[in-house]
């Protein structure tokens, strides 16, 4: 496993695209959070009494993950999907025939490279974001606060995990993206508020990582941040489970 773990982190490092889209990751989720939580002080005494009652600094300062988590998505669909529309499939199975120990290499990769950034995300975001919400920041000793910022990391680290084992499923990088893309940025958020499939939205995986980086329970939400975090690990290991049998049938 060590040999093969040294030949993923050879590949991805040297693919410039793919550290691209984690520098990418990381000012995007920044500046957007960062502008969310300028704004959202410059209009706070425009917000009704019932928004400022369930105001939550830490997640609008953490506003821009579901924006950067693109990024991410894009990153972890590459690690694989270069792969296969480069033709170098091949090559890697010729040289690790045995397809688990390959598909958790990379599973690794990802999860070493991602978590960091998204950890370096997270904590910069909150900090910038509540110097910008002036006296209606929170402080990262508060209730539920770093849990939360810990939480948003841990999202993202599991979105990318997810979208990697969607790319083994759908193995070129177009399809998969052109799956992703559409599920995370219209159909949930539809889906989220049409009154009959609601119920069902909600266990989607990215509405369930926004519990993850709230310190106030949402009333539409039957669950909570610890309930989220494992609805969210239980679409990772089954897209990833998926993604392993399809690969061990089919040929590269």
């Amino acid at each position: 496993m060590g040999a093969v773990l040294r030949s993923e982190w050879i590949k991805v490092k040297t693919v410039r695209s793919t550290f691209v889209t984690l520098v990418v990751a990381f000012f995007v989720t920044v500046g957007l959070s960062a502008l969310v939580s300028f704004f959202t002080n410059q209009n706070f005494s425009k917000l009704s009494p019932t928004e400022r009652a369930t105001f939550d600094p830490t997640q609008t300062s953490l506003g821009g993950v579901y924006l950067g988590q693109l990024a991410v998505i894009v990153f972890a669909v590459l690690v694989i999907g270069n792969e296969y529309s480069t033709g170098m499939i091949r090559a890697s199975l010729a040289a690790v025939p045995q397809r688990g120990s390959l598909l958790t290499a990379k599973a690794l990769i990802v999860l070493g490279l991602v978590l960091p950034v998204s950890l370096a995300t997270s904590f910069v975001s909150f900090f910038l974001g509540q110097a910008l919400l002036g006296s209606h920041k929170a402080q990262l000793s508060d209730p539920g606060v770093l849990r939360a910022v810990f939480g948003s990391a841990g999202y993202m680290t599991l979105i990318a995990l997810f979208s990697l084992g969607v790319g083994f499923l759908l193995r070129k990088p177009v399809l998969s993206l052109g799956l992703l893309m559409p599920f995370f940025f219209l159909i949930s958020p539809i889906l989220s508020n049409v009154p009959k499939v609601k119920n069902v939205a909600h266990y989607f995986p990215d509405r369930a990582g926004s519990e993850m980086a709230a310190t106030q329970a949402n009333p539409n939400i039957p669950f909570g941040p610890g309930a989220g975090f494992v609805i969210c690990l239980l679409w990772v290991v089954a897209a990833l489970a998926v993604g392993l049998a399809l690969f061990r049938r089919r040929d590269a």
